[in-house]
């Protein structure tokens, strides 16, 4: 163990056997500066002087839940098109290049409406406007700089730099040396006011090909696919974020400034500054940059509720791999009570070599390869999931592990769970969330997080404090209502029988 890392340690262990269960985060709470900027968008600081650097996230509470139907994938392609630059970033001369993009952008959309004829598209056509297309592109790149953002942060000392885009939220962050939080604002601010959607044909393709490789070729993306699709029949909870492959193909330019539209208002974003700043000064900062953002309209996306389930769901998935299985229940979502006794069910189970799932199932019988536990599939925004993901072990069969599963859930019901395990569910919880809030990095995810999805970010201060809440006859209760049969969707994968 590096020495870094012994110290970091000795920091988590120290904190979690002296602080009371919910005073690290009241006491990190209370430094937070949170504010609001003219426009709506909300700002989240945090001052930590341990080293020269600061940690900053841009969240969007703009996700996959938001696309409208027949355009699932936009917010995933969207944030990869959101690296491409924008009129001042990216590009040698926007003038010359934008005449380019629009020719490019309506050649493209005659190609797609040629495609989508299916076997009744002509082949000459296609043929020659996918080599129009390709022209076109070469001509453009005498314009664009390839990465050019990914170069202005990588030489500027950024690291940790990433995106992505889930159910609920898309996020973008990276770490700076302090004294370039102007530079990241300024870009960040272009990326929203000036974007610049180049190479969406190219960058399309390459979705498809995420697609391919995450889904239809790979057993778990496979199964958890029809897993959810299969738990979720009305709400968009249902729907990939990388997308159904027929929406993919057929999805456009206009699909994506639809979505940026949502993604651009003030209103559903959170930035959130961790680090060795000074609040007042990296404020005039954010509001000389952010402030220009425009106000949206407030007009909020209407979602349709998933109905109550009144009988179990099953599909099965036959791939050429081993079995493996997910059983979901539909329960509510944070902040909701009943959220935090699934989060301490959830380590009871499975968070361990000594928890039951996990004990019974992997070390005693040697039924299992794994098991795992999740509270909150797919996401935090809406009523979601609690999850288990099993594989058996050779020879035996999904079945037989289900019908093991089933039967620790009846327990849970049948006999309160003792005093003992509970508190050390509760500490093992505690150790965690200590750790979570470590670095400056993760204190801004988790801001931002909160924040954006829940309106508050004082959640992450008083969960220790409702985790202590929870008692043996919560749990037994919540199993109760939630983990019965009629509220249960079960995906198998399995090998095509010879």
């Amino acid at each position: 163990m590096k020495y870094n890392n012994i110290l970091r340690f000795l920091f988590i262990f120290t904190a979690f056997l002296l602080l009371p269960a919910h005073s690290y985060g009241l006491d990190l709470e209370k430094k937070v500066v949170k504010t609001k900027l003219k426009n709506g968008l909300t700002v989240l600081m945090l001052e930590r002087h341990l080293s020269p650097t600061v940690s900053l996230y841009i969240r969007h509470r703009i996700g996959a839940v938001d696309e409208q139907n027949g355009e699932s994938g936009a917010a995933h392609l969207l944030e990869h098109m959101m690296f491409k630059g924008t009129k001042t970033i990216g590009t040698k001369n926007f003038a010359a290049e934008k005449k380019i993009l629009d020719e490019i952008e309506k050649t493209g959309s005659i190609l797609d409406q040629e495609k989508r004829k299916g076997q009744k598209a002509d082949p000459k056509i296609v043929q020659e406007l996918s080599e129009k297309i390709k022209k076109l592109q070469d001509q453009q790149k005498k314009y664009f700089i390839p990465n050019e953002i990914d170069r202005l942060y990588t030489q500027n000392g950024g690291l940790d730099m990433n995106a992505s885009t889930g159910q609920d939220v898309t996020t973008y962050q990276v770490s700076l040396p302090a004294n370039k939080i102007e530079l990241w604002a300024r870009i960040e601010a272009d990326r929203l006011l000036n974007p610049v959607f180049r190479e969406f044909y190219t960058e399309r393709d390459v979705v498809m090909e995420e697609r391919r490789q995450r889904v239809e070729s790979d057993p778990d993306g496979k199964l958890y696919e029809q897993f959810i699709s299969t738990a979720y029949k009305t709400h968009p909870y249902g729907k990939p974020i990388l997308g159904w492959t027929e929406d993919l193909m057929n999805l456009s330019l206009d699909s994506l400034k639809k979505i940026f539209e949502k993604y651009q208002a003030p209103e559903s974003i959170v930035i959130a500054v961790v680090g060795d700043i000074k609040p007042q000064e990296t404020l005039k900062i954010l509001e000389k940059y952010f402030g220009r953002i425009p106000a949206g309209s407030k007009k909020k996306n209407v979602i349709p509720a998933e109905p109550v389930q009144t009988e179990e769901r099953r599909v099965e998935v036959i791939f050429d791999a081993n079995p493996m299985m997910i059983i979901g229940f539909h329960k509510p979502n944070a902040p909701a009570y009943d959220d935090y006794v699934f989060d301490v069910l959830e380590t009871i189970l499975t968070k361990g070599r000594t928890s039951r799932l996990y004990k019974r199932l992997v070390t005693d019988m040697q039924i299992a390869k794994s098991i795992s536990a999740s509270n909150g599939v797919p996401a935090t925004r809406y009523p979601n999931l609690f999850t288990i993901f099993a594989q058996p072990r050779h020879p035996h069969t999904n079945k037989q592990l289900e019908e093991l599963i089933l039967q620790e859930i009846e327990k849970i019901k049948k006999q309160p769970v003792a005093n003992e395990e509970l508190i050390k569910a509760k500490n093992n919880i505690k150790m965690g969330y200590i750790q979570s809030l470590d670095s400056n990095s993760e204190l801004a995810s988790t801001l931002s997080y909160y924040e954006v999805l829940l309106g508050n970010y004082r959640y992450f201060s008083d969960y220790l404090k409702n985790i202590d809440m929870v008692t043996a006859e919560d749990i037994q209760k919540a199993a109760e209502v939630y983990l019965k049969k009629d509220n249960r969707t079960v995906a198998t994968l399995n090998k095509k029988k010879d």
